[in-house]
């Protein structure tokens, strides 16, 4: 069999459909793997990109949507909810099947040495393939985001890993990497109070004393007039869904908040949602089929995790 992975390219343009269309363009009806989804926020002024299959078949399709990208995207005009330091702001190869995590890290290697070459892109290498520890976490890479880019550069601590040690002028910088799957979840409040969202998330994320593997802060959706948590679960089975929930559930209480709903960008795997039904049937002493079909998973995930806008082709394995 050939190997299959997931490669969830971010790009820093969720408003400008024709933009977003014409540089997905290229990734679309592909031999050898799939076009899964194009996610674009306006409030993040971002699109996450899911695409599923032969990591061979992709590289030279992806070299072709960063130059779109390229063509499209000047990061000296954008302004967004979400951190951000490139045109492609991030790029991870995710193994699913007959695949490995080094061999993720070959492929990332593969493209960065091509997009670096051809368009002079400063690439760092993160997660499982980063070179240094100081670049394993993606955040501490993103530091400082486009603006303070430049200057960053300069320091010979920051020397990209492949391309030149100058900041592209209107594309700025691009991570990427190789990382086992995580999960971009949101959780909505049913409130506009920032403050109130940045303490929730201070009580959640890892790096301010809250759970292992979470990283969190708050957002507001202008578009939706709604504050978020909005996080990553980096590994969920550390730190599975239900538990993040739930406790947001519980700070929010405090502030006389409800949880609304929540969300999960790109795609989640079959195992994640699996473990936080058997929780919650578990709760209401009801029983738990692991065997259960994908529809049935949804419709218990919507139900018990307010999921909005979930469906079954949002799970990994509905995609295989």
């Amino acid at each position: 069999m050939k190997p299959i992975v997931q490669c969830v390219p971010n790009i820093s343009e969720g408003r400008d459909l024709d933009a977003i269309n014409y540089i997905t363009e290229v990734l679309k009806n592909q031999p050898g793997f799939k076009l899964i989804s194009v996610e674009p926020d306006k409030d993040y002024h971002r699109s996450v990109i899911t695409l599923i299959g032969d990591p061979e078949a992709m590289i030279e399709p992806l070299i072709k949507f960063y130059g779109r990208v390229l063509e499209k995207i000047d990061m000296n005009k954008h302004k967004g909810e979400h951190p951000r330091m490139g045109a492609v702001d991030v790029c991870p190869f995710i193994p699913i099947a007959d695949v490995t995590i080094e061999d993720c890290v070959s492929y990332a290697k593969k493209l960065a040495d091509r997009v670096s070459t051809l368009y002079q892109i400063p690439v760092f290498l993160y997660a499982k393939a980063a070179q240094s520890e100081d670049r394993t976490n993606l955040p501490d890479i993103r530091k400082g985001e486009f603006e303070g880019m430049r200057e960053k550069l300069q320091d010979p601590k920051w020397t990209p890993d492949f391309g030149p040690s100058v900041m592209h002028d209107t594309f700025g910088v691009t991570a990427i990497g190789a990382r086992i799957p995580l999960i971009a979840y949101n959780i909505d409040l049913g409130s506009d109070d920032e403050k109130a969202a940045r303490f929730i998330a201070r009580a959640i994320r890892q790096s301010s004393g809250g759970f292992a593997y979470i990283q969190a802060g708050p957002v507001f959706l202008e578009e939706r007039g709604h504050v978020q948590v909005t996080m990553n679960i980096l590994d969920y089975k550390k730190n599975p869904m239900y538990r993040i929930f739930e406790t947001v559930r519980m700070e929010a209480k405090r502030y006389q908040i409800e949880v609304t709903g929540s969300e999960v960008v790109g795609l989640i795997p079959k195992e994640a949602l699996l473990d936080s039904m058997k929780y919650y049937l578990k709760v209401e002493q009801k029983k738990f089929d692991p065997e259960m079909s994908m529809d049935d998973l949804v419709e218990l995930s919507i139900t018990y995790l307010k999921l909005r806008d979930f469906e079954p082709k949002k799970i990994i394995e509905a995609n295989l």
